[in-house]
């Protein structure tokens, strides 16, 4: 992260254009301890961007300048901005809209309308993610030459190439690599990594598991799909 964030509270970025909600979002996360800037349009955040890293962007997809969805797509697509946490607010209801986003490199998602204390429970959920470090150093998971997984370095090598992932297909995989051959339902899954929030969809770790096999290429078939049951990974 740039060395101008602040050291002392984690950053939030909110881009949503409007008034009444970005004010509503940006007190409560204040309130919570939390860092925020505030963007009625993406073209701001994005020059922003140049100068200061946040811990996390919460990016409404229905904006006057750009389709948040096409942002999103542009940030992941950045290695210097890949690995921040985008949690999606949306008005549509659709799950088709929700798996796009998540598609695209989104963390999470939450629908419109929204208690602000939902909201932050799904921020802090990220960031638990995000901060996710073991108390002592891990070794390193190799399966053959095919897939190198670093945990402490949040480092992973396909075939000897360095793959970017988010914090949640990273973690995703991880938990899959530790025990090569267990079989994890998407419930477990779920449970593991999104914590109590159940206000998720079961397609949101299909999505975070198609956009992990596609990134490692190859060494996508390593991560099996047991019909009916859930993920493995082995090879």
């Amino acid at each position: 992260m740039s060395e101008t964030k602040l050291k002392d509270k984690q950053s939030v970025f909110v881009v949503e254009d409007e008034p009444d909600i970005l004010e509503l979002i940006s007190i409560h996360l204040k309130k919570s301890g939390y860092d925020v800037e505030t963007f009625p349009e993406a073209g701001p955040m994005m020059k922003m961007l140049s100068s200061r890293l946040p811990d996390l962007i919460i990016l409404d997809l229905m904006l006057p300048d750009y389709d948040g969805l096409d942002v999103c797509k542009s940030l992941k697509k950045n290695e210097r901005y890949a690995q921040i946490p985008v949690i999606m607010v949306t008005a549509k209801a659709e799950e088709f809209d929700v798996v796009l986003g998540l598609e695209l490199g989104a963390d999470d998602y939450i629908p419109k309308p929204f208690s602000p204390r939902e909201l932050v429970a799904r921020v802090k959920a990220v960031l638990r993610r995000e901060k996710r470090q073991p108390d002592s150093p891990e070794h390193v998971i190799e399966f053959g030459n095919t897939l190198r997984i670093d945990p402490d370095k949040y480092e992973v090598l396909a075939e000897g190439e360095k793959i970017t992932l988010t914090t949640t297909e990273f973690l995703i995989l991880k938990l899959l690599a530790e025990k090569p051959g267990w079989v994890y339902s998407r419930e477990k899954i779920l449970d593991i990594l999104w914590d109590d929030e159940k206000d998720v969809y079961d397609r949101t770790v299909d999505v975070h598991i198609k956009n992990l096999r596609e990134k490692l290429g190859p060494a996508g078939k390593l991560v099996k799909n047991i019909r009916g049951v859930g993920y493995k990974l082995e090879l």
